[in-house]
């Protein structure tokens, strides 16, 4: 099997894994993965959980569409994540209940101006680290695509207002990992409101980074 053809399989695999968690309703969410001369992409449209090798998109290292069914309409937002992240291969992008449900908090509701989600867990800060919000655009706008850039180029993981996370990984089970790591700490986060929380220091994220670096 060819390289591509093993990563039609993991994307599709990786697509009924999070289907199957629940972490992509609908035909909502996306990912994508480099390959040798550009990129795969799950289609527009399509049902995380119900994906066809053969029907991924692909497109060429100049992002024009040159195979398969038309791609996310999300896939410049794909592409401009990769343009700052030279070294992540793979992205997802999901619609997973907790971490939208803090997207559509008011921004004063947020851990600080850095960060959405607050250090609650050491794999939070090991697989996120800080979570930012990019303002608000119309799925698919270029603007947004426009405006993810500044946001990605310090950060693995964004969270887009009354949308949903972004996430980029050097692979896609390493991108799987650390969202799925962010949708539980924003599930720990709700259901923390009204208590006491103990969060992590700044030390002890400090060991936790240099301990495990990205």
């Amino acid at each position: 099997m060819s390289s591509e053809a093993k990563s039609r399989e993991a994307v599709c695999a990786l697509g009924a894994k999070l289907a199957a968690r629940g972490l992509c309703p609908g035909t909502s969410g996306n990912i994508s993965v480099r390959v040798a001369d550009g990129w795969l992409m799950t289609p527009t449209n399509s049902s995380l959980g119900e994906l066809d090798p053969a029907q991924l998109s692909k497109l060429d290292a100049n992002g024009k569409h040159v195979g398969g069914d038309p791609p996310t309409k999300e896939a410049l937002l794909h592409r401009s994540v990769y343009d700052v992240r030279p070294k992540d291969g793979a992205i997802v992008h999901l619609h997973c209940t907790h971490a939208v449900a803090i997207s559509c908090l008011d921004p004063s509701c947020h851990h600080n101006k850095e960060t959405t989600l607050p250090p609650i867990t050491p794999y939070f800060a090991m697989r996120v680290g800080k979570l930012p919000l990019v303002p608000y655009f119309k799925p698919g706008d270029p603007k947004l695509a426009d405006a993810i850039r500044d946001y990605a180029k310090g950060h693995r993981a964004v969270l887009l207002a009354n949308h949903g996370p972004v996430v980029a990984g050097t692979s896609l089970s390493a991108a799987s990992a650390s969202i799925e790591e962010l949708e539980e700490t924003a599930k720990l986060h709700l259901l923390l409101q009204g208590f006491r929380v103990r969060l992590l220091s700044d030390s002890q994220v400090r060991e936790v980074e240099e301990a495990f670096p990205s």
